[in-house]
């Protein structure tokens, strides 16, 4: 028995690294999936490994940031199978620059895929839940370059941090209705982050209990997905997830550290120049840009 038996799942992305992992971990667990690609060869071969371990795949081709095409995923599991369980945002792209070096195009392209597609499909599923009056299970992807910012990704980063926002708020829309909707910041091994990662161990995590642990394998991301995507994770909604290797993180989001007031009078700037300086002596943090990268818990240095 899988966690996800006569379940369906929609992945988007799910051609190639994460979301190849996820669109397999899901089928293993008992789901069918529709595999979301624009990549068609990609996609086809998913489906192919899914049909060969014994599951059901079905592969919709297009671009999930277009609303044709992410009501059309949903459509497709609907004329498949009848219903709709589960869906993970995980296509995107990266087109890394400095802000003086970006073109709008580059901008464009970026926030469209991310934080569009996942407004596209969101929307689409949670129609259609509302409308059958079913719960749903819906993952986004986010990343560490948008809640704690990575030099040289302004659009990547602007989308990830706006789909962590996007996750908490919908999951807030979506409680009563049974909806839960959470966000995952993964780290691995990938297409899109090539060379970040160190080099490629032999197999696959887990293949043989003889090899050395792959802890930036892609495939470690999946299993917490289909978690997720189950009713085992029903109690849970509107959190962000950092996930990789054999670890899962649980990210708080932003609150308040510190305060200063001025006796229920309106601040000049002059008094504000000499006073905001406590906030930052309150805190320990530097009024300085700080590589918020640095403070990952887990990263090549201490994993390589």
């Amino acid at each position: 028995m899988g966690l996800l038996d006569a379940r369906v799942a929609i992945v988007t992305g799910a051609g190639r690294g994460l979301g190849r992992g996820e669109a397999l971990e899901l089928a293993r667990e008992g789901a069918s999936v529709v595999v979301g690609e624009v990549d068609e060869a990609a996609g086809a071969a998913v489906v192919e490994e899914i049909s060969a371990a014994g599951g059901q795949g079905l592969l919709y081709v297009g671009d999930c940031s277009e609303t044709e095409h992410a009501q059309g995923l949903i459509d497709a599991a609907l004329e498949r199978w009848g219903r709709l369980d589960a869906l993970v945002n995980n296509a995107g792209i990266l087109r890394d620059r400095t802000l003086l070096k970006m073109t709008p195009e580059e901008w464009d392209a970026v926030i469209k895929v991310h934080l569009r597609g996942h407004y596209a499909t969101t929307a689409a599923a949670v129609r259609h839940w509302r409308h059958e009056g079913r719960a749903g299970r819906v993952v986004c992807t986010a990343s560490t370059s948008g809640i704690l910012g990575n030099f040289g990704q302004s659009n990547y980063g602007a989308a990830k941090a706006g789909i962590a926002a996007f996750a908490q708020i919908v999951a807030q829309e979506g409680w009563k209705y049974g909806i839960t909707v959470n966000a995952i910041c993964p780290a691995a091994r990938t297409r899109m982050t090539e060379g970040a990662y160190g080099d490629k161990l032999a197999g696959s995590p887990g293949e043989d209990a003889e090899e050395e642990f792959d802890f930036w394998h892609p495939d470690n991301v999946a299993p917490f997905v289909a978690y997720l995507c189950s009713d085992a994770s029903s109690g849970i909604s509107g959190k962000v997830f950092g996930v990789q290797g054999d670890t899962v993180e649980l990210y708080r989001p932003f609150s308040s550290e510190a305060a200063i007031e001025n006796g229920g009078t309106r601040w000049t700037a002059d008094e504000l120049a000499e006073r905001v300086t406590e906030l930052f002596e309150a805190t320990g943090m530097e009024p300085a840009p700080q590589n918020g990268m640095a403070r990952l818990r887990y990263s090549m240095t201490s994993r390589s």
